[in-house]
């Protein structure tokens, strides 16, 4: 009789034991899941973003959303403040988290270069200085380009000479240029011409630029029978279509 009765105390403390382990348990998978669930903020896409975008251009381009924690991927940003000079490894997309893994340093590329955005190929011009901001263009820049064509003695008066817009948002993907001239010092040793002053370009660069075939082929006709310009664009850029120049028309 005592043994059954000691056996029946025995099952009981056990069944309390188990019981009270498992509302710990549950509270501490409720707490789990709670702690998941905290929202924090992290930059998503807004629109497409093509490979090679300057994180300084990503702005107005990326949303600060609250999301639970536990969909948020280590590395993922919530400010570009300290990304300065690094540009997007890959295409982004829409609705997109942004992660700190895609924006790196353009050198860890390929020198001088940016990713060329998927549908596009790249093509090289031997520009001189003035027609690319005195040489101060960059892979990653983003330019305007125009043309300008002079005819032949038969053209009627005042269209001799055109000049025209051709194309907006063209990504420079890569910048080859000379070394800046150099001068001797008294001590001999060779430094630029002035510490603050910014250096001239000792020469043309090449400048090649990502764009479609047909498009391509307007900018190759363009440096063949004419000559380019090219424009460096920033955020607040106004992008017009504005009619052809020639003399007749520009007063």
């Amino acid at each position: 009789m005592k043994s059954r009765l000691l056996g029946g105390i025995a099952a009981l403390l056990l069944a309390i034991t188990g019981a009270v382990l498992l509302v710990v348990y549950v509270q501490g998978a409720d707490n789990r899941a709670v702690q998941g669930l905290e929202p924090v903020n992290v930059l998503v896409v807004k629109e497409a973003i093509p490979a090679g975008t300057k994180a300084e251009d990503l702005g107005n381009k990326v949303r600060l959303e609250a999301m639970p924690q536990s969909a948020v991927p280590a590395g993922a940003l919530d400010h570009l403040s300290d990304q300065n000079g690094k540009v997007t490894s890959v295409s982004l997309q829409p609705g997109e988290q942004l992660l700190a893994a895609r924006l790196v340093d353009p050198r860890e590329l390929s020198p001088g270069t940016v990713p060329v955005p998927a549908g596009l190929g790249e093509v090289t011009f031997l520009l001189t200085p003035e027609r690319i901001l005195g040489g101060r263009l960059q892979a990653g820049d983003k330019v305007t380009v125009y043309t300008s064509f002079k005819s032949d003695e038969s053209a009627a008066a005042g269209a001799k000479q055109s000049t025209g817009l051709l194309f907006h948002d063209v990504l420079v993907t890569a910048v080859q240029k000379a070394a800046p001239e150099t001068q001797k010092t008294s001590s001999g040793n060779s430094s630029s011409t002035t510490d603050n002053a910014v250096a001239m370009p000792n020469g043309s660069a090449f400048i090649t630029v990502a764009r479609t075939d047909a498009e391509a082929a307007k900018m190759v006709f363009g440096a063949e029978f004419g000559t380019l310009w090219l424009s460096k664009q920033t955020d607040t850029t106004s992008k017009s279509n504005p009619p052809i120049t020639t003399f007749g028309g520009l007063y």
